[in-house]
């Protein structure tokens, strides 16, 4: 192991960020480059820089991902253009043809099932349970009460505390409770909300137990673990789904409708019976969800985390899609839930944030949850479509041919050559680095 990274570091946090950087740039092979590359990365105005340093801790630089469009997705009778922010542009392409193909046929539907979100007190209690639960009802109305000061503008915006419940949780561990709650943020994310709320609930739960005449002085303390909201939020539902007769869903690469559609059926099948097959599946829903949750400021590991759990919901890893086939029609839908927000965070510090919500007309929380799966949606329909005619490696390497080129440092009067000569042959890695070295050793004319 190299020696410099055995020494623990003492007080990096309190050190300049020039110094961090100093630091940093001294364990890479080449110090004076590597510095010079993340200044490169800086941005120019620098009161936008100091913005973004303060986003993070121990801030050295930006690490640039692109930002790209969706043009034309047709989701409820609007347009939108829709903002990506993803380093894979087969992701953005496949969304894009998604779109263009569904636009003719009436577009993306999505619905919001409901928009709740959970918190949780977990505290362990080792008093007489039917006692708790008879009076429950008392701390109950405390909990609500005493909370106003955190929930009035909360509730003047139509949101708020929408209930709490004791659940039991004994078989489980000895003397483990919860106090369950269930908010609407209406359009934040709500987890600084949901988290003030619930630290506030454990408080109110030790006064009423050392207060109460209710309880026996053994009975008088409560050892709270934690409060915390849930990143699973399964009522915090969206359902989205593209629809039309089985005989407008066209050719494809010679495949007539029919045949495309009872394919299409068993490839969804498999994801729902094959927990390998489903893992992939709905990665390619979250590649299209990601992208535009990371774009609009939010939470993509908390999207994904909620996503994931919702689809093993029934004991068992599965498709988050649906495919009906009755009736002639072709009925694809998509349900996942998600915990959006278009207020607080960094909706209005980030700059790109800022104008990719303007892009899409400013939309409610709710109004993004349905862009945002509707998005997931047209990728993995995208998906599908490629990996049961083509195959996913022909139009998948295309759209990396200029990542490949760019690995063997090509020029661009080679790239502009390269790209024409795979429109009529098939990429790989070793057909692009064999082009490239037969032009290179040609004798020069």
């Amino acid at each position: 192991m190299n020696e410099r990274f055995i020494k623990a570091i003492e007080g990096f946090s309190k050190a300049s960020k020039e110094q961090k950087l100093d630091y940093v740039a001294s364990l890479l092979s080449n110090p004076t480059q590597a510095k010079a590359d993340f200044k490169g990365f800086w941005h120019s105005d620098s009161s936008t820089q100091q913005r973004l340093d303060e986003f993070s801790e121990n801030t050295l630089t930006n690490f640039a991902f692109p930002f790209g469009v969706v043009p034309n997705l047709l989701l409820n009778n609007h347009l939108y253009m829709v903002p990506m922010v993803i380093e894979e542009s087969s992701v953005v392409a496949a969304a894009s043809k998604s779109a263009k193909f569904w636009s003719d046929k009436g577009g993306f539907h999505a619905e919001i099932v409901d928009a709740v979100k959970i918190g949780q007190v977990h505290f362990i209690w080792n008093g007489r349970a039917d006692i708790l639960k008879l009076h429950f009802p008392e701390l109950k109305r405390l909990l609500f009460e005493n909370t106003t000061h955190i929930t009035s503008n909360m509730q003047q915006r139509g949101g708020g505390i929408l209930d709490v419940e004791l659940v039991d949780m004994r078989t489980e561990e000895p003397g483990y409770f919860q106090l369950k709650a269930r908010f609407n943020t209406c359009d934040s994310m709500g987890a600084n909300f949901i988290n003030s709320c619930l630290e506030e609930f454990a408080q109110i739960l030790k006064d009423w137990l050392q207060d109460a005449p209710h309880f026996e002085p053994n009975e008088r303390e409560a050892h709270v673990i934690m409060s915390i909201l849930s990143n699973y939020t399964p009522e915090c539902l969206v359902r989205t789904w593209v629809q039309c007769p089985i005989s407008d869903l066209g050719v494809h690469e010679g495949m007539d409708a029919e045949t495309f559609a009872w394919k299409f059926q068993k490839a969804v099948r498999v994801a729902e019976i094959d927990v390998h097959r489903a893992t992939t599946h709905n990665k390619g829903i979250f590649n299209g969800i990601d992208a535009v949750v990371l774009a609009t400021g939010n939470d993509f590991r908390a999207v994904e985390a909620c996503g994931h759990t919702y689809a093993a919901r029934n004991g068992r890893y599965q498709s988050l899609t649906k495919l009906d086939l009755s009736n002639g029609m072709f009925t694809y839908t998509l349900e996942v839930p998600m915990a959006l927000g278009v207020v607080g965070g960094l909706t209005t510090l980030h700059p790109m944030v800022v104008y990719a919500l303007e892009l899409l007309g400013k939309p409610s929380a709710e109004e993004l949850m349905c862009i945002a799966a509707c998005t997931g949606l047209a990728n993995n329909f995208g998906a599908l479509r490629s990996l049961t005619t083509t195959g996913i490696q022909k139009g998948h390497m295309k759209m990396h041919l200029l990542n490949i080129l760019n690995h063997f440092h090509a020029t661009d009067a080679e790239k502009a050559a390269a790209v024409e000569h795979f429109k009529q042959h098939k990429v790989s890695f070793n057909s692009v680095r064999e082009l490239l070295e037969s032009w290179r050793q040609a004798p020069t004319p």
